[in-house]
């Protein structure tokens, strides 16, 4: 396979795997494909700032602030204060979050988990899309730019 064929088949793969997601989302009846993956990085167990969840998964902040207000109005998450940011909050799943989104995701850790079980290297996976998101936002901050 060719480089740029190679480059077309995966842009296609991530496009039908976010379409995929997005489709999963709507017949969970989620008002938006941004609260699936609001709640798979609040799943992880571990504190996540908004900031950190805007930034990571590039959701818009007044869309990520709408959804999170949602979710704590329905008693699935909490907010708290980061010790020395004034503006900042850390966001966790309280006990009924935790079982709505494991309920919510729990066919897709299924499905996740057998394809991972067949990829050989996934730090190795990883560690080259990485760098592909890095050398693209590069190339991208470089048109903004030169847009100006």
């Amino acid at each position: 396979m060719k480089e740029k064929e190679f480059f077309y088949e995966l842009g296609k793969i991530i496009y039908q795997i976010d379409g995929i997601y997005e489709t999963y989302g709507r017949h969970c009846h989620l008002t938006s494909p941004n609260l699936l993956w609001i709640l798979y990085a609040l799943n992880d167990g571990r504190e996540h700032s908004q900031k950190q969840i805007c930034d990571d998964w590039l959701i818009p902040r007044s869309t990520a602030n709408t959804i999170i207000k949602e979710l704590e109005e329905k008693g699935y998450l909490s907010l708290h204060q980061i010790k020395g940011k004034r503006r900042e909050l850390n966001v966790s799943l309280t006990q009924s979050g935790k079982e709505y989104a494991n309920q919510l995701l729990e066919d897709l850790y299924l499905k996740e988990k057998s394809v991972y079980q067949k990829i050989h290297n996934p730090e190795l996976t990883l560690q080259t899309l990485k760098e592909l998101v890095q050398n693209l936002q590069i190339i991208s901050k470089q048109k903004i730019e030169r847009s100006k």
